[in-house]
């Protein structure tokens, strides 16, 4: 199966949101304002594509984006130099076929050119998302805290993975 990265373009929008939608709730729902938000603000937005359909996508964003998510503001509070994961899907036709990965080596290459310091993100504890976890951790992401949001219905933990090659 051949996968490959690329820029998403409005045409895709249809396709982002109906994935979006079928991973509530480990990610929040967003609407096409939404979504035309983190195409116009988003450090790295990018789709994978693979057997003509979308097989995931990700949206990435530095310090500054004027996001108001909770957990985004945390990051903008403890961290200075770095890139926040605000969402990976991955369609279930595609789970456990390397997609996954290939965003995050994607994101890791994007940091390392763009001198910045770490990869974060937030995962659910509560409900919790399990396989999530799991990746994050082999990945090599570090829990720094903890976050309750939506008046406590939901529970984060905030990961952060340390990117220090190639910045000598």
């Amino acid at each position: 199966m051949a996968l490959e990265i690329e820029p998403p373009v409005v045409a895709d929008y249809k396709g982002m949101l109906a994935l979006n939608e079928s991973c509530v709730p480990h990610v929040n729902s967003i609407d096409r304002n939404e979504l035309v938000f983190f195409h116009e603000s988003a450090h790295t937005i990018i789709k994978v594509v693979g057997e003509g359909k979308l097989a995931g996508f990700v949206i990435a964003l530095t310090s500054g984006a004027g996001y108001r998510s909770l957990n985004y503001q945390w990051f903008c509070r403890e961290l200075s130099n770095f890139l926040y994961i605000d969402r990976i899907m991955v369609h279930p036709d595609f789970r456990r076929r390397g997609v996954a990965t290939m965003i995050y080596d994607y994101l890791v290459h994007i940091a390392i050119q763009d001198k910045i310091d770490c990869l974060c993100c937030e995962v659910n504890l509560h409900p919790v998302n399990p396989e999530s976890l799991a990746l994050h951790e082999r990945l090599g992401f570090v829990q720094r805290d903890t976050q309750q949001t939506e008046g406590g219905a939901k529970e984060v933990s905030l990961l952060v993975k340390q990117i220090t090659s190639g910045f000598e």
